[in-house]
């Protein structure tokens, strides 16, 4: 069954809510997709999907993408095991509520500190003590992650003399500091695609700023400490070749045990003070026509009806007879 209300946002908790493919042909079947791989053919029933992520070697039809669109399932295009994220189509949510909460509060100063105070929160299991100023909040994360790289440094064996790397000189890093960037990239990765298939912006950071994925960057230091450095330490370790692909193999390993995909939109929703059904104001309604442009922003806060030609003056007014604007 289709989703009826759009505000609902795709169940990332539901063991169908998101699929990963690799070396394949997607096209359609019936009203949903088949999967074609050397193993034969497997249905696919998309309307049980909130993420379809397409790994390398896939290639898809114009009508299992049409599809896909029609029962709202987000397609991402990804690297492998889907530990980097290059584009995305459009999801279920068509609604702006999510993005629209998002921007009210970040360009709220006293609403965008407490985002910040929250999202620093979930980092820590005591609470913080109110009189706390955000530069002491600030120096407590940092000996969070001082101690988190200890921690990793000292169940591996390998040494850890601090965060040290430059993208243009690659390889002249250590081992584990590749590790490192390579796990934060594959980490980012799978948080973009949850951001940006509940209609939030990954542009919009409250701790971080200025670019356009800072609201990744906010979202991914929530797990990092649990997850990437670990993980870059354990692959540093291993003596083998090839260490960027040891990172991504042990990511994916890591994303599935910790359940990460079902934790990142609900944590958002945490930070961000939203409902549990992900529902930014209860009183806003959404036009299930998708063709609809939707209402007009008006300076006192309301809406104006949109999609119609609006009178130019109080004699028009009283003649308007609530023409669509075709």
């Amino acid at each position: 069954m289709r989703i009826k209300d759009l505000h609902d946002l795709p169940k990332f908790s539901d063991g169908w809510s998101y699929l990963y493919v690799e070396h394949c042909r997607i096209d359609q079947e019936a009203k949903a997709i088949a999967v074609h791989d050397e193993d034969g053919k497997v249905p696919v029933p998309c309307a049980n999907l909130a993420l379809l992520m397409l790994g390398p070697g896939v290639s898809i039809t114009h009508a299992a993408v049409s599809v896909l669109a029609d029962h709202g399932c987000l397609v991402a295009w990804c690297g492998e095991a889907g530990v980097r994220f290059y584009s995305v189509g459009m999801g279920e949510t068509r609604s702006s509520s999510n993005l629209l909460h998002q921007a009210r509060i970040w360009a709220n100063p006293e609403l965008h500190m407490q985002v910040v105070h929250r999202l620093y929160q979930m980092r820590f299991s005591e609470k913080f003590d109110p009189a706390l100023t955000l530069q002491q909040i600030r120096g407590m994360e940092g000996i969070r992650v001082r101690e988190a790289y200890a921690r990793a440094s000292r169940d591996t064996g390998i040494a850890w003399s601090g965060r040290n790397y430059s993208r243009d000189k690659w390889s002249d890093s250590d081992p584990v500091n590749r590790a490192l960037s390579a796990a934060n990239s594959c980490l980012y990765g799978i948080c973009h695609a949850a951001i940006v298939s509940a209609g939030f912006s990954p542009a919009l950071g409250f701790i971080h700023t200025g670019k356009m994925l800072s609201f990744v960057y906010d979202v991914a230091d929530l797990y990092k400490a649990e997850i990437s450095i670990p993980t870059a330490f354990r692959a540093a370790a291993d003596e083998k070749d090839d260490l960027e692909r040891r990172v991504r193999l042990l990511c994916r390993d890591s994303f599935a045990a910790t359940r990460l995909l079902a934790r990142i939109i609900p944590d958002i929703q945490t930070a961000l003070m939203l409902s549990k059904k992900g529902i930014a104001s209860e009183s806003e309604t959404f036009n299930v026509d998708a063709a609809a442009p939707g209402d007009l922003w008006a300076p006192d806060g309301g809406k104006v009806e949109g999609g119609r030609i609006h009178p130019l003056n109080a004699a028009e007014m009283e003649a308007d007879d609530g023409s669509i604007d075709t």
